[in-house]
Order: structure tokens, then C-alpha cells, then sequence
């Protein structure tokens, strides 16, 4: 069951115009969904991609058919070191990054004793750890000018208390995100930027389905790409640490 692509996106995109935008792991799927919404509401588009080369350029091309300045930049989100270059690159290019949107983060169902270390580290640190590096570098040209947002993409689990063993590692990570978007939000409240986290349940270019989809369809990119596009704008300034759940109303008692 995919989301329906003939159902009508109320138009609800603030003006991003004079932003920047970095969205993490935007060469393809999710990412390049939503930073594709941020364009369209006028952000310059930063393309991050760690090994899709060819699909970055061809969002980047997407990008400024909107009518913004794009550009490409590789790294992996889990060495700072790669993130700082990544970051240099974006602000060569297009200044400073005003919004980032931390996307990445891998999945693999297991138990954790089954998984194996190298899988379990692959999914904390790309999803836990690459959003607090990627946030930290962010940071510091956004304080100095006064103004940021940061959203991170966690999961609907984390919030409705559900536990699954199979899903070990992946549902320890996401909860984290939450952590560290609140605890972020209380260290920046004095700054300009705001912090705040969007969570789905299932997505329609996930790889794996549940038999039954709330209302009907998983959630669609443009579902997603609305609270985004509210945390982003000048008029969720007074809204930091929150986090809303775009999974149709699912609980996890139904699964």
C-alpha cells in the first residue's frame, strides 16, 4: 500500500527565501522528499549524499528548478571530521547552513543478541550519533547569527511506549533522538535556534509493512514535509523541543 499521490497537499509552506538548507542523506528517498518541500518554499538546497553521487546531482538539479541555488556536498555523518569538511563545503558555496533537517539513519531489524556489533554500532551511530555531530558543527554559525532550526526524524514508537525486541537497536537509537532534541532545546533556548523532532510510523518508501495501515496508507512525503516546513518557520520561533507523530492516529496496542 503506498500513499495516495492524487490526494490534494494543502499548500501551508512558509517563505524559506534567504534560507539555507542541509538535509542529511538527501540524495534519495525520504531526504530528498523533504528538502525538495524546503526548496519549494524558497530555501537554498544543500545535497548531502555519502555514495549516491549521480541521484545528489540529480536532486540538486530538482532543487534549482524551484528556482533556488543548490549544491552537493559528500560526507559521512558519523566522523566529525567528514561533517565538518561537508559543512565547509555547503558554506562555501551557500553560506551559512540556517536549517538542518538530520534524516540519516539505518535500519536493520534484530535482536541484539543476534545482531552483531558492527550492525548494532552502524545503527546507533548513523542515526544517534550522526545527528549529534552533524547538530554540534551546526550550531555554532547559527548561534552567532542568532537564528537556526534543527529538526531530527525520530519514530512514532518512541513516544507511544512501545517496546520490540526485534527492532532492538533501531527503537534505542530513535529513542535517544527525543532525548537530545529536548535536551538541545533547553541548551539553546537563549540562541535563536529552535529544536524539534517529526516522527513517522511508516513511511511509504519503507522497506518493510505492516498488514494494516492507519487510515488506510502509510504516510506520504508531504505528510512529513508539513510539520517540517511549520518547525522551520519564523512562526514556530516559540516552539523548541517538541516532537510530532505523523503515523494517522496508530497505536501500538493494534499492531
Amino acid at each position: 500500500m503506498t500513499a495516495d499521490a492524487d490526494r490534494p497537499v494543502p499548500d501551508i509552506a512558509p517563505d524559506l527565501s534567504g534560507r539555507t538548507a542541509l538535509v542529511t542523506g538527501s540524495a534519495t528517498g525520504l531526504g530528498s522528499g523533504l528538502l525538495l518541500a524546503l526548496a519549494e518554499a524558497g530555501a537554498d538546497a544543500v545535497v548531502h549524499y555519502r555514495t549516491s553521487d549521480e541521484a545528489a546531482a540529480e536532486v540538486a538539479d530538482e532543487a534549482r528548478e524551484r528556482g533556488v541555488e543548490a549544491t552537493v556536498v559528500q560526507g559521512d555523518v558519523t566522523d566529525p571530521d567528514s561533517v565538518d569538511a561537508m559543512f565547509a563545503d555547503a558554506e562555501a558555496a551557500l553560506g551559512t547552513v540556517d536549517i538542518l533537517v538530520n534524516n540519516v539513519g539505518a535500519f536493520a531489524p534484530s535482536h541484539w543478541e543476534a545482531i552483531g556489533w558492527d550492525r548494532w554500532n552502524l545503527v546507533l551511530e548513523t542515526n544517534f550519533n550522526g545527528t549529534a555531530i552533524c547538530s554540534q558543527r551546526a550550531l555554532g554559525p547559527m548561534r552567532e547569527q542568532g537564528w537556526g532550526r534543527i529538526v531530527n526524524l525520530g519514530y512514532a514508537s518512541s513516544e507511544k511506549g512501545l517496546v520490540s525486541p526485534k527492532n532492538f537497536p533501531y527503537f534505542v537509537a530513535k529513542a535517544g533522538v527525543l532525548m537530545f532534541t529536548r535536551m538541545l532545546a533547553a541548551d539553546t533556548q537563549d540562541d535563536g535556534v529552535t529544536v524539534n523532532a517529526v516522527s513517522p510510523y511508516v513511511v511509504e518508501n519503507s522497506d518493510e509493512f505492516p498488514d494494516e495501515a492507519p487510515r488506510g496508507r502509510w504516510a506520504s512525503y508531504d505528510d512529513l514535509a508539513a510539520p517540517l516546513l511549520f518547525f522551520c518557520s519564523d512562526a514556530a520561533d516559540y516552539v523548541s523541543g517538541e516532537n510530532v507523530e505523523v503515523d494517522g492516529g496508530w497505536l501500538p496496542e493494534k499492531v
